[in-house]
């Protein structure tokens, strides 16, 4: 038996304050991915993004597949597998990848088209179908965090460019095709968790030495980073992600990862001293105020839909 988990439009309830909690807390989620960039190009060895990937999904996922003794059955073998593949797998090392060839915020922004691709694969995978106001939200976002982070100096280097893009698509999927799924009836969204982590750590595993060699000597900085991305960016995000994404609508949800941008570009301003010009501060306006309108437009969406079933 499979939780279909409720499809964008729908509710089991009306949505409450404790939907604005949940939110809240998914949110924490692409926040903390946001942290990625700066640890990436600050902390670890140069040239190892598979390596980097590997430790932040593996040792999660057997971690908790140790402390809740679930494995998947039947279908989920392989649904476990494309997800964790998708979601994990293929997205971490071309995240890691992007990042060390472009700067920080524009390998966040190439990111920040992720809500247009959820949208887009939500119409032939859910039968969602795109509205004016999702779509606008997510060109607003997008160009929010455009005006952020692509000044005149911009490095946009095209391999790099690409490697963003195709993680920005890895896990718009990821995330559509988990929608779709939903889970097993008896299965919690931290069991979810760890078949996904784990899958995709063992995806990663054999590529990552394949292709990097043996792995970097790590010193007290690289080894607080690969903690950091393990246990909070890889453990603690993917339970609060998974979580309100069972729930919340996926084109909301999907907004909430332009703050992983957001953030990335206030790190480099703060902790790097990178410049901050006034149309900066009018692209933060703009992708904060997308993220915020994408969920009161989701709610409002919702109650128009239970009043015409009323």
């Amino acid at each position: 038996m499979t939780t279909t988990l409720p499809l964008p439009g729908t509710s089991t309830g009306t949505r409450t304050t404790g939907d604005a909690g949940l939110t809240a807390l998914t949110a924490l989620a692409p926040a903390v991915w946001g942290t990625t960039y700066l640890i990436t190009t600050q902390l670890l060895p140069a040239g190892h993004p598979l390596f980097a990937g590997l430790l932040r999904a593996l040792p999660a996922g057997l971690l908790l597949l140790v402390v809740l003794r679930r494995l998947p059955q039947g279908v989920w073998w392989w649904r476990a597998l494309v997800l964790g593949t998708l979601n994990i797998g293929l997205f971490f090392p071309l995240l890691f990848a992007s990042a060390e060839r472009l700067p920080g915020g524009v390998a966040a922004t190439v990111g920040a088209v992720q809500p247009l691709l959820v949208i887009a694969l939500a119409l032939p995978l859910l039968g969602e179908r795109p509205t004016v106001a999702k779509v606008g939200w997510a060109l607003a976002g997008a160009g929010g965090v455009a005006l952020v982070v692509l000044g005149p100096d911009a490095a946009l280097d095209p391999i790099g460019l690409l490697l963003g893009v195709g993680g920005a698509l890895s896990m718009a999927a990821g995330v559509v095709l988990t929608r779709r799924w939903g889970r097993p009836d008896d299965v919690s969204s931290p069991v979810l968790v760890s078949w996904l982590l784990t899958a995709g750590g063992l995806v990663l595993l054999p590529t990552t030495f394949l292709v990097e060699g043996a792995p970097p000597a790590i010193d007290a900085p690289a080894a607080g980073g690969y903690l950091w991305l393990g246990a909070v960016g890889g453990l603690a995000a993917y339970l609060l992600w998974f979580r309100g994404l069972g729930s919340l609508p996926i084109a909301s949800t999907a907004l909430l990862g332009l703050l992983s941008p957001v953030v990335a570009a206030a790190l480099g301003w703060l902790v790097l001293d990178q410049a901050l010009r006034p149309l900066q501060l009018v692209g933060f306006a703009l992708a904060l105020t997308a993220i915020v309108g994408g969920q009161l437009s989701s709610n409002l969406s919702g109650r128009r839909d239970r009043a015409a079933r009323h």
